[in-house]
């Protein structure tokens, strides 16, 4: 056994940086090369590795401490016995400890040559979103932290942080996660805890406060968690999105045979293809011949996004749910069909994460074979359409000789009117009948 001080490696032209993260504590086991502390300079962040493997016995550092080249982090007790051979070198004051410095900064974390800002940047970018056009108010954490944050699908925009100048940590993102699958998000608790649809942020005069009971028998039952959260955002986007609907049907007669065959010939392998399936498929191609519906406001700007990832609207025992099928334009429908259906069992055991609901650049809510004939669905921002369909009937439908029998699909189509205008609409609608009606289409 051996014990080690940890020291501050080569940070670069800053005198003193400020600690700002503790990673590890007294008693926690770390590896070599394991970060042990973040600091902070006023340009970048910088996480501190470990030089060896082995047990913190005594973490000589503090939140807020300022800390330079040299300065003591902890020290460590490790079983390699080399690492104790520096000692006879060092002046016989000092020879009862090995002092050890981390490696440089620079070899462990990034190449030099890269700036420490453009990391922090390159970090946080989203997989389909290039660094550079990402704005500089970045949230302030560090790589450990956000790498945490990929992995659970974690917003790191709207997490707040309990650290000095509003550090996130893993505590922090901890905390948001529990927050999030308890419902109780700052905002999503403060619209809760309003009365539903009270107007008052709107100018509107109040909600009618009824008495209810005095009419008759009643009983009152607390929304649910889901109802809530859900409930505040359907009204923020009905309110402020001018939304218009353009309802069309598409003769699905021959796909609808199409998919009953693929079922049959496809029955051993437990995969089952729904007419859902064939629709967001079909949407892709949509989109892609008209992006201005695969896009979203940002300001004065139109974002358009590259990549398709389709929600659909899954009904389940708390309430609706809105699960995304990543990269659909990348799947093929048994693909989909497979990944749909571990999505609604998900959602239906209440076990989707937030990133397996987050991202979606296209809705499709489907009512299935519930019954009905169009309806008016309510855009899930920051998307800026959402496709509503319904149970399909056989109609009869003349083809310019006589009236034949036709599986008709009635399809409705909601838009926000600041982005898409009637005639966009229009052609996306007819193009999507198209393709529903001829899937040999999507080939093209």
């Amino acid at each position: 056994m051996a014990i080690i001080d940890v020291t501050i490696p080569d940070i670069g032209d800053f005198d003193e940086v400020a600690v700002i993260e503790l990673l590890v504590k007294a008693g926690d086991k770390v590896r070599a090369e394991q970060s042990l502390i973040t600091v902070e300079s006023d340009k970048a962040s910088m996480e501190i590795p470990s030089s060896h493997t082995g047990v913190v016995k005594e973490m000589l550092v503090k939140l807020g401490d300022k800390v330079e080249r040299g300065s003591l982090v902890m020290k460590l007790e490790t079983a390699d016995a080399a690492a104790a051979a520096p000692a006879t070198a060092a002046p016989p004051a000092a020879a009862s400890a090995a002092v050890v410095a981390a490696p440089p900064l620079a070899a462990v974390s990034v190449p030099a040559v890269i700036a420490p800002a453009a990391v922090a940047v390159a970090v946080a970018a989203p997989a389909h979103q290039p660094a550079a056009a990402l704005s500089g108010d970045l949230p302030h954490a560090s790589p450990s932290v956000r790498k945490f944050v990929r992995e659970l699908g974690v917003p790191l925009s709207e997490v707040k942080g309990s650290g000095p100048k509003g550090r996130i940590s893993q505590e922090d993102i901890q905390s948001f996660s529990r927050a999030v699958m308890a419902g109780e998000t700052r905002t999503q608790a403060q619209a809760a805890k309003a009365p539903a649809g009270d107007g008052a942020g709107l100018g509107l005069i109040p909600w009618p406060k009824v008495d209810f009971a005095k009419f008759g028998p009643i009983e009152r039952k607390e929304l649910g968690r889901i109802q809530k959260i859900s409930g505040t955002n359907l009204l923020r986007n009905a309110v402020m999105i001018p939304a218009v609907t353009n309802h069309d049907d598409a003769d699905i007669t021959e796909l609808e045979a199409l998919r009953v065959l693929t079922n049959k010939e496809n029955e051993k392998s437990g995969v089952k293809v729904t007419m859902l399936a064939f629709l967001i498929k079909a949407c892709v191609n949509a989109l892609q011949k008209f992006p201005q519906f695969n896009s979203s406001l940002d300001g004065d700007a139109l974002v358009y996004k590259n990549y398709w990832y389709i929600g659909f609207a899954a009904d389940t025992p708390n309430g609706l749910m809105v699960p995304v099928l990543k990269d659909a334009d990348k799947k093929g429908i048994l693909q989909i069909s497979a990944e749909m259906g571990e999505l609604a069992k998900k959602a239906r055991e209440g076990k989707l994460s937030p990133g397996e609901m987050s991202g979606a650049t296209f809705t499709i809510s489907s009512l299935g074979g519930i019954g009905g004939r169009y309806f008016t669905p309510i855009i899930n921002a920051p998307e800026v359409a959402i496709l509503g369909v319904c149970r399909s009937t056989m109609e009869p439908v003349w083809n310019g000789k006589e009236f034949v029998p036709r599986l008709m699909l009635p399809l409705s189509l909601t838009w926000d009117h600041r982005v898409i205008d009637g005639a966009a609409a229009a052609r996306f609608n007819a193009h999507l009948g198209q393709i529903l009606a001829d899937f040999r289409r999507v080939l093209l």
